[in-house]
């Protein structure tokens, strides 16, 4: 069996190949780099292996690794193990649309576009907008686009976000605001929801947006109704970042009067992996549509009056001229939309609603039963996570936790010195009663 997957150059090709170009040797090629400047000698690499070797040494490599297929997991924080159905992969394997690019002529690429355009209107139908563009890089950059949006529609320097946003999305919205010169002002908690007299203190006529996250980054439900009107008191915009699969479940962001709403698809159909790829959403009224970041795709008719697909509204200046651009995201998450897609229509309306109640139903349970064992948990209402207080390091437990099979919850402390000794714990539709009751005990244990 030969030691090679792909067939390497044979001595004969590698002499036509010179003779066609004009060289007698290798080094020929590399003959305008001065030698003195050239590596001499060997590289410090390990010799090579046969194939079956290699991939016999990464194989123990990787079983190296702690992932929810080893270990229970009851981390989340913005990453979330969920049920994926088979098909998912399926699909997305196949090379049309595994190898699929930008869909620039819309001739060859009907399906690409179809795809897309069912992501979007599964996407405005969880979130309560009319419109919603074909994906984007993740939630995070999704969400600082809302914002820098919102400015320019308002012409106004100022943005205020709840610290109930998740922290690292917190961070990309700063970095994105600082090159506009955008004002970002963070609003207190009370507890592990948005301080609404704090927020309403400091939302003026200077404010572009109001933004914050349901369910927040705590797990809590935040009142957008309250919320909606202190944003639109001074005719600022209402920015929501909002879990997709909670919103099979909760009543939408747009029956609020959300202006816009942004999110991950992380939790359809996209595994839990060590920092992406992810899946953003941009939805928004029909007024801000022209304004919207990325691509939209629309149906159409031909000539012959079939139904068709086509990229529309999208401004030349996002791919030619940045400096006039509304935003420099023309690009889009194509292969894990399709993913979304295809997980959101595998499960479909039902399908998705019993999958939400699962999570509010176990977290809860979760959350009761730490309760009664005496833990000290700060959430009142809950999605899928909420926060317990425990009495020491919260990464020395998890260390602990790692030995007996189970991935612990985040460390809060880590963003937050107020939230030192906390735990943010995860509980999905995978996870067990029996899981669930462990991992209360051994809490008990490691907090007595």
């Amino acid at each position: 069996m030969s030691s090679h997957r792909y067939l390497p150059l044979t001595e004969k090709d590698k002499a036509e190949m010179m003779e066609t170009i004009g060289i007698s040797n290798i080094d020929e090629l590399f003959a305008d780099i001065p030698s003195e400047v050239r590596f001499q000698g060997e590289l410090n690499i390990k010799p090579k292996k046969s194939e079956t070797s290699l991939l016999r040494e990464l194989s123990k490599i990787s079983h190296k690794n702690i992932t929810p297929e080893t270990h229970t997991s009851f981390l989340g924080a913005g990453v979330y193990d969920h049920y994926i159905p088979t098909v998912v992969d399926h699909v997305i394997s196949r090379s049309e649309f595994y190898t699929a690019y930008t869909p620039y002529q819309p001739e060859v690429s009907q399906g690409e576009l179809q795809a897309i355009f069912e992501f979007q209107t599964m996407i405005s139908e969880l979130t309560g907008l009319p419109v919603a563009n074909s994906s984007m890089y993740d939630g995070p950059t999704a969400f600082a686009e809302a914002a820098t949006m919102a400015a320019g529609q308002t012409k106004r320097k100022k943005v205020v976000v709840s610290k109930a946003v998740h922290p690292e999305t917190i961070d990309v919205l700063k970095t994105y605001c600082k090159g506009q010169n955008i004002e970002v002002v963070e609003v207190n908690l009370t507890g592990t929801e948005t301080d609404l007299n704090y927020l309403e203190s400091v939302t003026d006529e200077e404010a572009a947006a109001v933004l914050v996250q349901y369910p927040n980054f705590f797990g809590s439900i935040e009142d957008l109704d309250k919320i909606e009107k202190i944003a639109h008191k001074h005719k600022g915009l209402f920015i929501v970042n909002s879990n997709p699969l909670a919103l099979s479940l909760l009543t939408p962001p747009g029956d609020f009067g959300a202006d816009i709403v942004t999110g991950d698809t992380q939790v359809f159909g996209i595994p839990a992996q060590f920092g992406g790829p992810h899946c953003g959403y941009f939805s928004a009224t029909k007024k801000l549509m022209r304004k919207m970041p990325g691509r939209l795709v629309g149906q159409t008719t031909d000539d012959e009056g079939n139904r068709g697909f086509v990229l529309t509204l999208q401004a030349r200046e996002q791919h030619i001229r940045r400096d006039k651009a509304t935003s420099n995201i023309c690009s889009n998450q194509a292969l894990n939309a399709l993913a979304s897609s295809v997980c959101m229509s595998a499960l479909g309306k039902d399908g998705a609603v019993n999958m939400a109640e699962q999570n509010i139903q176990k977290a809860n349970y979760a959350k009761n039963t730490f309760k009664e064992n005496g833990f000290d948990v700060l959430n009142h209402q809950v999605f899928n996570e909420f926060v317990v207080k425990l009495s020491s390091d919260i990464d020395e437990i998890n260390e602990e936790l790692l030995k007996e099979g189970i991935i612990g919850g985040y460390n809060l402390g880590r963003d937050n010195e107020h939230f030192k000794n906390h735990m943010l714990i995860a509980v999905t539709e995978l996870r067990t009663k029996e899981e669930i009751d462990e991992l209360v005990e051994r809490l008990g244990e490691y907090n007595a």
